[in-house]
């Protein structure tokens, strides 16, 4: 269980034109989307594009945190002024800017992140730009239906899973942001809970069980040393 629902996932007062969104999609079809490097944590279809990244190549989709200052605008994005807009509207550092396309048929499975969640000084955004009535997207196996054009947070550190059922392409704007005061006040006007936020979650069993079988897939010393916390906790 997590004890303060209201952060495990926010909708951000954010609402984005889909037309808008869909023309700026289709400059970046014009590139080569790459698969998804974390090839255990799927099965389908799951690609992906930068649109800023630590080259400022497109084709790098990797998001590492401990290299803030070295992202940079990749020349796609100079092309999608929509896009530029919207990311312009988060007065914060940005990290890793991905389209990222789960295809028909495709699923992620359910894993977890290492420092994505707010309380981590992190946060990553999602902004559906297609989607379809049979995506399902479980956040610590609580289902967020987000709509296309909405701005979502989730906090990724719990066990979050997506499947796409449908007959179109499931593509979202994700956005890695670093936490400041302008954050705090969007999170506050969001319904985030400061007061609990440091307080130590409290996972079940099974939920500790998943987390385990996630962080043994990623093969680091920090999900090692994760996985043994954990297992010490049953």
């Amino acid at each position: 269980m997590y004890p303060f629902m209201e952060n495990i996932f926010l909708k951000i007062p954010f609402l984005f034109s889909q037309t808008q969104l869909l023309e700026d999609l289709q400059v970046c079809k014009s590139k080569l989307f790459i698969p998804h490097y974390n090839t255990k944590n799927y099965s389908g279809e799951w690609k992906s594009i930068a649109l800023r990244s630590l080259t400022g190549e497109t084709d790098q989709i990797y998001a590492h945190s401990a290299y803030t200052n070295s992202y940079k605008n990749t020349t796609l994005l100079d092309n999608c002024s929509y896009f530029k807009e919207i990311i312009s509207l988060f007065e914060c550092k940005k990290e890793s800017i991905r389209l990222l396309n789960l295809s028909p048929n495709s699923q992620i499975k359910e894993h977890t992140d290492l420092n994505l969640g707010y309380e981590d000084g992190f946060f990553r955004i999602h902004i559906p730009i297609t989607t379809n009535p049979n995506v399902l997207f479980y956040i610590n196996n609580t289902l967020v239906s987000m709509a296309a054009g909405e701005c979502w947070y989730g906090n990724f550190n719990l066990p979050h899973r997506v499947e796409n059922n449908g007959l179109t392409d499931r593509i979202h704007l994700v956005i890695d942001c670093i936490r400041n005061t302008w954050s705090d006040s969007l999170f506050t006007k969001a319904g985030y809970n400061f007061e609990e936020e440091n307080k130590p979650p409290v996972y079940n069993k099974e939920t500790k069980l998943k987390m385990i079988e996630a962080l043994e897939r990623m093969h680091t010393e920090t999900s090692r040393k994760l996985v043994q916390q954990l297992k010490s906790e049953l």
